[in-house]
């Protein structure tokens, strides 16, 4: 059986760090299955606290690949009973290849030591639903990426060529970027990654990249249907899109950051009518490939939160905002979902350590009495926490969260999906029968050439859809 321990001894990682890291997966992956572990994991969303912690800029951390590294040994240096670290998730130079337009970067637009702002925008219009819905690829290639890319605006000029041919290449260094930063951290720091892969609800990739704010609320109340169509075509591509990057050993949960699902920016009419659907066969597309799916509540979910209960049990883990009721979602979810949350961004940026101290005993002693939960923020630790309150809640979780003397869960790790899974089909601009028929006859062995073909056409497919949040 191909599995953690055979891949760290092959890397040659010493009994330790493999220990360590073994140690730190099972407490995090066991958590979100609802089962038994030693203590409540510390496995909050960082969200760059760390990189702020370590010193850097802004600017230097979204530009400077080699300052991830540097950042990760501090904070974990500095904090060694943390369970996981997330993975980092702009890089600066593949947006500048591109032009790419929706966000403002520190260092170039923003000065350097503040954080990238999203640019909120109508980059689809209202009649272009149709052509989403009939010809994605048509509507990314001929309406989409020439909006967002300020590289491909003189369409058919060479400059455009150079800068998609620029984009690939910085995608591939991007690629060894993160593979190499997740190697240290498990390898050399016996860290694992908090999520690996992301993915957005179909309805908010209508509503963030595609049709913005404005165009949505819009849309929700004159062109329901419209969004129905349009959520159900996006399914299958968000889907292959958040696969391809994921974790291939399936230990990690897949990062889901939810946007517009919470209220009242819909109503729990409009929710179930139009949001949850939608949602619900894309999570649970994602289980059946055999991940888990880490999901970020923004804003407050209370009304519709008891919808997560119509997943298989253990195999989400839902981060609780600030704005809502920690208490209430453990009543709600408790023993159906794991959840995460509990301090306020406030008391981790204003309070003092005792104040953080009493308030992770009482999340201890009644969210977390059972276990399915882990302390954090309102979806992440905030960019400016105070270090001191940072210790303060890994040390009252030490004192006050401890269940028993070990964790007896065995760690998830398997790079096969579960027998009979069947990945969405899979568009591709070419497909191999249209190649084939050009190359005329193949003399040789015809699969050999159809694999990789259809390996680059499935990357290249799934790399535009990575713009469209």
């Amino acid at each position: 059986m191909y599995n953690n321990k055979n891949y760290m001894e092959v890397a040659g990682v010493s009994d330790e760090v493999r220990e360590l890291f073994n140690e730190r997966l099972k407490r995090y992956q066991a958590a979100i299955a609802l089962a038994p572990t030693d203590r409540i994991p510390i496995a909050p969303g960082t969200n760059y606290f760390a990189e702020v912690y370590s010193g850097f800029t802004n600017q230097e951390y979204m530009y400077d690949a080699s300052k991830w590294i540097e950042a990760d040994r501090k904070f974990i240096q500095d904090f060694p009973e943390t369970d996981v670290l997330r993975t980092t998730r702009v890089w600066g130079p593949i947006q500048d290849v591109l032009g790419f337009n929706t966000y403002k970067l520190p260092g170039r637009e923003l000065p350097p030591c503040v954080q990238f702002q999203f640019i909120e925008g109508e980059r689809m219009k209202l009649d272009e639903y149709d052509i989403l819905i009939r010809n994605p690829a048509e509507f990314l290639f001929e309406i989409f990426l020439p909006r967002v890319f300020n590289e491909m605006r003189e369409r058919g000029s060479i400059r455009s060529y150079v800068a998609f041919l620029k984009g690939g290449l910085a995608q591939g260094v991007w690629n060894n970027l993160l593979k190499s930063r997740a190697q240290f951290l498990e390898n050399e720091m016996g860290m694992p990654l908090a999520s690996m892969g992301l993915i957005l609800a179909p309805f908010d990739a209508l509503a963030d990249g595609l049709r913005g704010l404005r165009g949505i609320m819009v849309d929700v109340h004159k062109r329901p249907e419209k969004i129905l169509e349009a959520c159900e075509t996006l399914i299958p591509e968000l889907v292959n899109a958040a696969l391809a990057a994921a974790d291939p050993l399936r230990r990690y949960p897949i990062f889901m950051p939810l946007h517009r699902g919470c209220y009242p920016f819909l109503s729990p009419k409009q929710f179930d009518e139009l949001y949850w659907p939608s949602l619900k066969k894309t999570v649970q597309m994602l289980i059946d490939a055999g991940y888990t799916v880490r999901a970020y509540l923004e804003g407050n979910w209370g009304p519709n939160w008891h919808h997560w209960r119509e997943l298989p049990r253990g195999k989400v883990l839902l981060d609780i905002d600030g704005p809502g009721d920690i208490f209430k979602a453990k009543e709600d979810l408790g023993g159906y979902q794991c959840i995460a949350g509990g301090l306020s961004d406030s008391l981790l940026v204003l309070g003092t350590p005792d104040e953080v101290r009493e308030r992770v005993k009482l999340l201890c002693e009644t969210v977390g009495k059972d276990g399915g939960f882990i302390i954090s923020g309102g979806c992440n630790i905030p960019y400016d926490t105070k270090p001191e309150n940072y210790r303060a809640m890994i040390d009252a979780i030490l004192e006050y969260g401890r269940y028993r003397d070990k964790t007896e869960f065995e760690v998830q790790c398997n790079p096969n999906p579960p027998a009979g899974w069947q990945p969405p089909k899979q568009r591709m601009i070419t497909p191999w029968e249209v190649k084939k028929a050009e190359l005329g006859e193949i003399k040789g062995d015809e699969d050999l050439i159809r694999m990789h073909w259809e390996m680059f056409e499935r990357m290249a497919y799934n790399w535009l859809w990575n713009w469209t949040w």
